[in-house]
Formats: C-alpha cells, structure tokens, sequence
C-alpha cells in the first residue's frame, strides 16, 4: 500500500500535488474525494480541519496547502527537483508563494466568470481588472526568464512546477500571453513534461 495519500479531485488544487508526486517518482495513492463529501469525513477532519483539498498524510504526517505539500514531497523524494543551494530553495519559496499572492487570483477570476458563473451574473468588468491586474507579473515572469529554460537555470526544480501549476490556468482562461513570449514558452516547457499530463 502506498504510505503517501493525497486527497482531492484532479479539477482542484490538488492536481499541484499529482503532479509533484509524479515528478518525484513515489508511489501514491489518490483519493480523490471532492471537498464537499469531505466535510462531514470525521477522519478528514484530523487531517485537514479546514474541510478543504489538497490534502495529504505521509505516514503520521498530515498536511494541507498545496504549495506546503509540493516544497514537503520535493525536499524529502524529489532529489532532482530540489534546488542544491540555500539561496536557490530561497528562491523556490519566493516563486511559489509568488504564484499564490500574485498570480492566481486574477487567474481564477477569469475562470470563475468563464465557466462557473450564469451568463445574466457575468462581470466583464471583473474579467477586464483581472486581464489588467495579469500584466504586471505576467512582465516580471518574462524577465525571469529570459535567456534560461527554467526559474533557477538550466534544470527544472520545485519552484517551477509550483509556478506553472498556478500558470497552467492561464490556458483554461485563454490569457493572451502576446508580448511575454519567454514566459509562454518556459509554460509550454513546464506543462509539457510527462509528469503534468498524468504519465
């Protein structure tokens, strides 16, 4: 049996994990319960007492927060995805939280709007902030990088596929990424990777 179990549908966040899990080459199992059915699971509740997905139990270890899971199952099984000096993990926490505080908000506003939300409740308004609000980050992405294939150089670590993770939803809302060029292309290289697509 696997001693690694990750909760939550693949349409949640914890599709991060998935694929971490994947790139890691650990055996795991998936329970892919939605968050609703969660709620009332007495056992879910003492691993995550927010009621909420992604969620994971390593042996007695229990944790929630996606980018929590992926810097834990990168550091203890991803010995290729972890960065080899303290100044590149620094780097990796700052890019994955960067993700979150910047990135997905707009991103799942769009979303929300596009798929989620009846046509008479639709916000143009809330959809054009969120295109606007994109720029920004969308221009210090390009910039980072430039001239390398991944955020810390040559290899693709942690702190990319937690970023392209957040930035994968940039396809589902059909961002147009004309301009920021370098940045489209290193979120191709990331969501092209075996591990992303569920192999």
């Amino acid at each position: 049996m696997a001693k690694v179990k990750i909760y939550g549908s693949v349409q949640s966040r914890a599709a991060r994990a998935l694929w971490c899990a994947r790139e890691c080459g650990i055996e795991f199992e998936h329970l892919g319960t939605d968050s609703a059915a969660l709620k009332t699971d007495a056992e879910f509740a003492r691993i995550n007492p927010n009621g909420k997905v992604p969620a994971m139990l390593d042996g007695d270890l229990a944790l929630f927060e996606s980018m929590a899971i992926n810097l834990y199952l990168a550091h203890k099984y991803g010995k290729a995805l972890w960065p080899t000096t303290i100044e590149d993990e620094a780097r990796a926490y700052q890019w994955s939280f960067w993700g979150m505080t910047e990135v997905e908000k707009p991103l799942l506003t769009i979303i929300i709007d596009a798929f989620m939300t009846p046509p008479d409740k639709k916000n143009p308004q809330a959809v054009a902030d969120a295109k606007a609000a994109l720029q920004k980050p969308l221009a210090i992405l390009n910039d980072a990088v430039k001239g390398k294939p991944y955020l810390l150089g040559d290899s693709f670590t942690i702190a990319d596929l937690n970023l392209a993770a957040v930035m994968a939803w940039a396809k589902l809302a059909r961002v147009d990424m004309t301009g920021f060029g370098d940045a489209a292309n290193w979120l191709d290289r990331c969501l092209s990777r075996p591990a992303f697509r569920g192999k």
